[in-house]
């Protein structure tokens, strides 16, 4: 009787350790990535002190080697209560069946909704009608541009389409205003991707199961970046042979540059005083007229083997709020995810941040399927390689639906397998 009350003691003060190392409040484990890890560490005390039964861990990752580390703790039942993961990585960890739904929290948490998000931005986070993520912060691409040398060579508005934008990248470039007329860096896959799902048509068919790069659209989009290398108007480099994009920029190589939110604070920063008010951004012009681009960021996720899933999700809630979201734009220049959040004066005012929150209402997510990131790197090597004179419009598609089919020919197995059982 003495060793089973002894044994009974032990149990409850291991469990409530377990559960609690604080005295009465429940310990979070927060994992954070980037230099956004360090702000929410400093954000963290203020949580504390609205939710003092809350306790927060943070452990702070370099994003290099975030994807392996949460792996890994799957694999070792291991994962802390909450991350905010790449919005890429949802899919995967959602087919581990790693994620926590989160609809029945959503609809219980006043103010949170779903239509104050951007619509890309929490479709991110939506797989198979069920949401696995809300949004932190979001990220998104469009042209960076030279306004006082476009403006010297008759080009007085932004364009809208495709063929205006290239008439307006020969203009600046006969002029003699610019060297080119864009800087398209051949190892980067995310310019060609942000004009390719501004098509009807989706890069993936049958469900993700096959690639649907020959599809009219696609080679489309294929024809019109080829013509930008092909007519000079785009330099054949990739950035490393781009010693300094914002001098260069600066001196006038190229008038446009496709790049995110982040180069608002470095081209103030790195551009000349003299060139204070000669740049601009804008909306990313679509075959027909303003188009589409692909959202990016991170989104918060709970993990099912949470024990704390209440409190965790209180992070989360409290994170979310335009506050919080408008101070980690402030301190790191992140987008907030919330439309409420852009009514603050400080962003509504700033004119190159409301030419991301135009583009944001017309953002869609990547394809979500865990094999896209390296569908991705094969679309910036097939490219590379139709730009340098290797391949056809016609022979990239094909390839690169050759390269994606081989890729996806797991996951084909695994839905086949998934379907046959009883």
């Amino acid at each position: 009787m003495r060793w089973r009350i002894a044994t009974g003691l032990l149990l409850a003060c291991l469990a409530g350790c377990a559960r609690d190392d604080a005295g009465d409040r429940q310990v979070v484990q927060l994992w954070a990535m980037g230099q956004e890890g360090e702000i929410v560490a400093r954000m963290l005390p203020r949580f504390e002190r609205t939710h003092p039964h809350i306790e927060v861990r943070l452990q702070q990752l370099p994003w290099t080697a975030a994807h392996e580390k949460l792996l890994t703790a799957f694999a070792g039942d291991a994962l802390p209560d909450v991350v905010p993961i790449g919005n890429t990585w949802i899919a995967e960890f959602a087919a581990l069946d790693a994620l926590e739904p989160l609809d029945p929290r959503i609809a219980a948490t006043p103010g949170l909704t779903r239509e104050d998000y951007f619509p890309g931005a929490w479709d991110s986070g939506v797989i198979d009608g069920r949401t696995y993520a809300v949004p932190w912060y979001i990220e998104t691409r469009l042209p960076y541009y030279r306004r006082d040398l476009l403006a010297k060579a008759g080009v007085m508005s932004p364009p809208r389409d495709w063929n205006a934008w290239r008439d307006a990248m020969r203009a600046v470039q006969e002029s003699g205003g610019s060297e080119f007329g864009i800087l398209l860096p051949t190892n980067e896959f995310e310019p060609l991707l942000n004009l390719a799902v501004q098509q009807g048509e989706p890069l993936l068919r049958d469900g993700g199961r096959y690639g649907n790069f020959r599809s009219a659209s696609f080679r489309r989009t294929l024809a019109f970046y080829k013509s930008l290398f092909d007519a000079g108007l785009a330099p054949r480099v990739d950035n490393t042979r781009i010693s300094n994009v914002w001098n260069e920029f600066g001196r006038g190589m190229f008038s446009y540059y496709i790049s995110g939110p982040w180069n608002i604070a470095e081209f103030r920063k790195r551009l000349p005083a003299e060139l204070r008010d000669a740049w601009g951004t804008m909306a990313l012009p679509g075959p027909d007229g303003p188009g589409a681009s692909i959202i990016g960021g991170t989104s918060f996720v709970l993990f099912r083997s949470s024990r704390h899933k209440d409190a965790a999700w209180a992070l989360v809630a409290w994170l979310s709020e335009p506050r919080q979201q408008l101070e980690l734009h402030r301190l790191v220049g992140d987008l907030p995810p919330r439309r409420s959040a852009w009514r603050d004066p400080a962003l509504a005012a700033d004119a190159n941040a409301e030419a991301f929150r135009d583009q944001l209402e017309r953002a869609v997510p990547a394809p979500k399927v865990p094999e896209w990131e390296r569908i991705a790197q094969e679309m910036r090597i097939v490219a590379e390689q139709m730009v340098a004179g290797r391949l056809t419009v016609d022979q990239a598609a094909a390839e690169l639906d050759r390269r994606t089919d081989a890729i996806l020919a797991k996951r084909r197995w695994m839905l086949s397998q998934r379907k046959a059982a009883p």
